[in-house]
């Protein structure tokens, strides 16, 4: 069976630069908003790895975050922002996340930082 990987992003060209860049590896879910997320999250218990974006629509990605955490705790969350702000990681990290990307990202990144995230 495959890793199951979440990716929650409101840009849809983010949305497919990662699944170019994992979808030869990984089973992946594609969302455009927290509240999918959250619904895709319910109905797929086996999901390991979530990528989730900040800014959105809504809700905020932080927000998210928080509600994953406390519904699916055995889920590692990965932060995708275009924005390098430390309060923003240093946030991200106390809520629980596990890791934090910062567009643009290169293709190694983001396949080092899920491989680790499944270790």
């Amino acid at each position: 069976m495959s890793n199951k990987i979440l990716i929650c992003d409101d840009e849809e060209n983010i949305r497919e630069s990662i699944k170019l860049i994992l979808g030869d590896f990984y089973d992946l879910f594609l969302v455009n908003s927290g509240e999918q997320a959250l619904y895709t999250l319910e109905n797929n218990k086996d999901i390991k790895v979530a990528l989730l974006d900040i800014k959105m629509p809504k809700v905020n990605g932080l927000d998210v975050l928080t509600q994953i955490k406390s519904k699916f705790p055995q889920v590692k969350i990965i932060m995708v922002t275009g924005y390098r702000c430390v309060e923003t990681a240093a946030e991200a990290a106390r809520l629980g996340a596990s890791g934090y990307i910062v567009k643009p990202f290169k293709s190694e990144e983001i396949l080092e930082t899920v491989k680790k995230n499944l270790s």
